[in-house]
């Protein structure tokens, strides 16, 4: 059974960085690509970035480029969220996937997900 786990949330004022971690077990975590989705307050849940399996491609929602890195430590079953120069926002609900078919920014497609991890930014 794939479980991916979440940490790294928190409350930051506008400006600050956050570094979100996900951490898959009960899987070949390199065979996965993964993805960083949010889900703002009465809001649908919206993609933010995607890595392939070994971490050389990657993509991102146009408001996150260049403010957002996402990577990954296949030895660690770990895929990171780097999130800096943050923004009232970029407030939500943040939950990582994974699915072992093509890099897509469509949710649906992905058959794992995390609990979520509570990123609130105030301005």
């Amino acid at each position: 059974q794939v479980q991916l786990t979440e940490s790294g949330g928190g409350s930051v004022q506008a400006g600050a960085s956050l570094r979100l971690s996900c951490v898959a077990s009960g899987c070949t975590f390199s065979t996965y690509v993964m993805c960083w989705f949010r889900q703002p307050p009465g809001k649908e849940r919206e993609f933010v970035a995607s890595i392939n399996r070994n971490g050389d491609t990657t993509y991102y929602t146009s408001s996150v480029k260049g403010r957002f890195t996402i990577s990954r430590d296949n030895a660690k079953n770990t895929v990171f969220l780097q999130m800096n120069s943050l923004k009232a926002e970029d407030t939500g609900v943040y939950s990582c996937a994974a699915n072992r078919g093509l890099t897509t920014v469509n949710s649906r497609f992905y058959d794992y997900w995390g609990q979520g991890t509570q990123v609130t930014v105030s301005s």
